[in-house]
């Protein structure tokens, strides 16, 4: 059983448990142009008591520096030394592989230009300057031709590198095309599956550690695929919080991998006592909440907060399933009493 367990009365804080906060931020700290409710003040209470902050993200398109000053704008005090992306652990990657100064196609923007030259390679935009590796990431002005370039140098033996494999990034509108999305074009016209350097692949989980020197960490995310499963790779405790793409029924049939070490409803969770599931002779509870399993289906009863009825949901189900995972008609009747 992953999820995190303790006193419910005088039990300390979660966040008192961890030195470093590894903070995705698409559907974490920031939703586009807006702050993630709660996200500013948890933050800052989280540095007055010590702990150390890394925004990560998959994101490859813009630079640290623009990132930080996104994140300061919206009341999330940042500098660029805070900030972690795709693209740095893609550019350390590609640093790793090819020559110094080497020539590498960049199929996306500033972001992924900025962090090669700080490896001391040359970006590039056209398969005619003979590129050692092709590097992708997303970007909102990504056209046909430069996606095609791309393709033409992977086709004559460029390595091929994605900064992430998102397949979709959460925005106010809803869920948009994702990097993971958009290399599929160069991967299925040239046959060249790409390597990827973003969340949950080593290298940017790498790349963190590096630059904040973190003992205990914590890894927060919004989704499984990525935040969750690299924590669970990496051997790293996890928070899973609502506030993104992931919603209660993806945690509920979660595999092993995509299951969290905490769940919480937003970065107030971090401030907030170690949610209390515990195991009893009627099934899986956390605070007014019982769930059970019998005959193959969940069952939740109870009242107060819905995510600790979520947390006692996840407890039951992921003891029943074991290293599988639940289908959706055994749990989602279930989950009607949550209203979430």
């Amino acid at each position: 059983m992953t999820q995190a367990e303790g006193a419910a009365s005088g039990a300390p804080a979660l966040i008192e448990s961890y030195d470093t906060l590894l903070l995705d931020l698409d559907g974490v700290v920031y939703l586009g142009n807006h702050a993630v409710t709660n996200a500013p003040e948890a933050l800052q209470r989280a540095r007055d008591l010590g702990v150390r902050l890394a925004f990560v993200t998959n994101n490859a398109s813009r630079t640290p520096g623009a990132i930080a000053e996104h994140l300061t704008h919206l009341g999330v005090s940042a500098t660029a030394g805070d900030v972690v992306t795709s693209a740095q652990a893609a550019a350390r990657l590609v640093a790793e592989h090819v020559p110094p100064g080497s020539a590498v196609l960049v199929v996306g923007g500033m972001g992924l230009r900025a962090a090669l030259r700080a490896h001391g390679l040359r970006p590039v935009t056209s398969s005619l300057d003979a590129p050692a590796a092709v590097v992708q990431g997303i970007w909102d002005r990504m056209s046909y031709e430069l996606l095609s370039e791309g393709a033409l140098a992977v086709r004559q033996g460029a390595w091929f590198v994605a900064a992430n494999a998102d397949t979709t990034m959460p925005t106010k509108r809803g869920e948009l095309p994702g990097n993971g999305s958009m290399s599929r074009v160069i991967a299925t016209a040239t046959g060249v599956e790409p390597v990827v350097a973003g969340k949950p692949q080593p290298p940017l989980h790498r790349e963190s550690m590096i630059r904040t020197e973190a003992e205990r960490p914590l890894i927060v995310g919004d989704r499984l695929d990525t935040d969750i499963e690299g924590a669970t790779s990496a051997g790293v405790d996890s928070l899973l919080v609502l506030t993104g793409v992931t919603g209660p029924l993806d945690l509920l049939t979660a595999a092993p991998r995509h299951r969290p070490t905490h769940i919480a409803a937003d970065l107030s969770g971090l401030h907030a006592p170690v949610a209390d599931v515990r195991r009893n002779t009627k099934g899986w509870t956390c605070q007014g909440w019982t769930a059970t399993w019998e005959n193959g289906h969940l069952g939740l009863t109870g009242d107060g907060d819905p995510v600790d009825g979520l947390r006692a949901a996840c407890a039951a189900t992921w003891e029943a399933v074991g290293d599988g995972h639940a289908d959706e008609d055994a749990v989602k009747p279930a989950l009607a009493s949550l209203g979430i």
